[in-house]
C-alpha cells in the first residue's frame, strides 16, 4: 500500500513538529512554506517541560534540555526592583520534571528542519484550501503550482489562518486583547543579573538568558490597536521602560536600529466547536491562538502536533490489509475520521483553558489604577511568603502535561 499523503500548510514550529511526527508515523508529508526561506518571525521562546516531553516522541526532547541557560534564582518583581515572588530554576524542575528552556526560534526551526529530508518543506509556495475533502474523497490544496490532493492536510497557518476562515466561516475569529508587545535579542550585559518578570502600571517587562550568551527581552503594555512609535520602538522602550531597575535600561541602549520587534497581542476568546473539519486539521495559534503571558502559545502548538500524529497514526493504520487497494483506502479514511474526532476532543478542553487561563493572567498585568497595583503586588508578596511552590501552583496542569506516547523522558504513557 502507498503511504498516506499529508499537506502541512505552514513552516513555522507547529508545523514543522507535525510533518516529523507525522512522517514518525508512516506519512508521506510536504510542508508548503508561503515565505521564501524558513526564517521565524519572534525572537526568544520558553519551552517548559511539558513541550519538552512533546519533543521528546519524536527524539528531540534532549537536544532541546541541553539548550538551557536559566540556572540558580529568577522571579518577579517591581519596576523599582523589589523582588515580588522568588523561585529557582531547581524548584521549576522539581516540581514539573525540567527545566524551562529558553530558545531563539531560529534555534528551534533550524533543529525540527534537520529531522526532515532534504525536498519536505517547499518555501515560497502560498497554499489555499480548495475542498477540506471527507471520508468519500481526499482534500484538495491549490498551489502556484498546481492543484495537490491529501489524505490529511494540517492547517499551521497562524493567527490569521486562512484556513480556519475556510472551514468555520461563521467564527469571529481573534479579538485583539488591548496589549502590544515588544521584543528583543542583544548580547549579556556585564553585570551579572537574575531572570526576571517585572509587573508595573499596565507594563511588563522580561530578561532572560539564553544559552549562547545574548539576553532575550521582552515588553508588553496597553496600547490601541495598530499604534506603532512616533520615531522608533526602540525609543517607545525608553519611554516606556528606561527608568525600571537594572538591567532594563541598559538592554534597551543595547537594541541597534530595526531590531524591536513590536506586535499587537490577539486571543480566540471563542473557542472553535472543533479543532478539524473533513480531512483537515488546525492547530497552534491557527485553532486557539492566546495571549503570551503563560509562555504557552509555541508550547501547545507542539502538542498538538505530537497528539495529532498520535490519533491519525493510529487510526489511519487501521484498515484490513486484506480488502485491496479499495479496503485499504476505505480503512484508512474511515479510521482518519476518527482520529481527527479524537484530536479534537484531546486538544480543544485543555487548550481553551490554557486560553482563558491566560487572559486571567494578562488582566493582573494589565492593570493600571494605582491602588488596584498595590493590592495585586501585596497580594503576589503574601502569597510568596509560603515559597515558590505556591507561586509554581499556576502552572499545575500545564507544564505537568504528559503526551498519550510513551517515550523515553516521560515515563508510563498517559491513561
Amino acid at each position: 500500500m502507498d503511504q498516506p499523503r499529508a499537506l502541512v500548510i505552514g513552516g513555522g514550529i507547529g508545523g514543522l513538529t507535525a510533518a516529523v511526527a507525522l512522517r514518525q508515523r508512516g506519512w508521506a508529508v510536504t510542508v508548503l512554506e508561503r515565505a521564501p526561506e524558513l526564517t521565524p518571525v519572534g525572537a526568544g521562546l520558553g519551552l517548559a517541560p511539558n513541550a519538552q516531553r512533546a519533543l521528546d516522541v519524536i527524539g528531540l526532547g534532549d537536544r532541546v534540555r541541553a539548550l538551557s541557560a536559566w540556572q540558580g534564582d529568577g522571579g518577579l518583581r517591581a519596576p523599582g526592583g523589589r523582588w515580588l515572588s522568588r523561585t529557582s530554576s531547581k524548584a521549576a524542575a522539581d516540581r514539573f520534571g525540567g527545566p524551562l528552556v529558553l530558545v531563539h526560534r531560529a534555534t528551534l526551526v533550524s533543529l525540527l528542519a534537520s529531522a526532515l529530508p532534504e525536498g519536505v518543506v517547499r518555501t515560497g509556495t502560498a497554499a489555499e484550501l480548495t475542498d477540506p475533502g471527507d471520508v468519500g474523497r481526499p482534500a484538495v490544496v491549490s498551489t502556484p503550482d498546481g492543484e495537490l490532493e491529501a489524505d490529511l492536510v494540517v492547517a499551521a497557518d497562524g493567527i490569521r489562518s486562512a484556513v480556519r476562515r475556510a472551514l468555520f466561516p461563521g467564527h469571529p475569529g481573534p479579538r485583539y486583547t488591548g496589549l502590544t508587545t515588544w521584543r528583543v535579542v542583544v548580547p549579556a550585559p556585564e553585570r551579572p543579573f537574575a531572570p526576571h518578570e517585572t509587573w508595573g502600571r499596565g507594563r511588563l517587562w522580561g530578561t532572560q538568558p539564553l544559552k549562547d550568551g545574548r539576553v532575550y527581552a521582552y515588553a508588553m503594555a496597553t496600547a490601541p490597536e495598530g499604534a506603532h512609535a512616533p520615531d522608533d520602538e526602540r525609543a517607545e522602550l525608553r519611554r516606556l521602560f528606561g527608568d525600571w531597575h537594572d538591567p532594563v535600561p541598559g538592554i534597551i541602549e543595547a537594541v541597534g536600529p530595526g531590531q524591536v520587534l513590536r506586535h499587537d497581542v490577539h486571543e480566540m476568546a471563542v473557542p472553535l466547536p472543533a479543532y478539524h473539519r473533513g480531512r483537515v486539521a488546525l492547530l497552534g495559534d491557527a485553532a486557539h491562538a492566546m495571549q503570551p503571558t503563560l509562555g504557552q502559545g509555541g508550547n501547545q502548538a507542539i502538542e498538538d502536533a505530537v497528539v495529532l500524529a498520535h490519533h491519525v497514526g493510529r487510526n489511519g493504520d487501521s484498515g484490513p490489509a486484506a480488502e485491496g487497494a479499495t479496503g485499504l483506502a476505505a480503512g484508512l479514511a474511515t479510521g482518519l475520521a476518527a482520529g481527527l474526532a479524537s484530536y479534537s476532543a484531546d486538544r480543544l478542553p485543555r487548550t481553551t483553558a490554557i486560553v482563558r487561563q491566560a487572559t486571567r493572567t494578562g488582566r493582573m498585568t494589565a492593570v493600571s489604577n494605582p491602588v488596584a497595583v498595590a493590592a495585586r503586588d501585596a497580594l503576589i508578596v503574601a502569597v510568596s511568603r509560603f515559597g515558590p511552590g505556591l507561586i509554581l501552583r499556576g502552572f499545575a496542569g500545564i507544564a505537568d502535561w504528559r503526551p498519550p506516547q510513551h517515550t523515553y523522558a516521560s515515563g508510563t504513557p498517559r491513561q
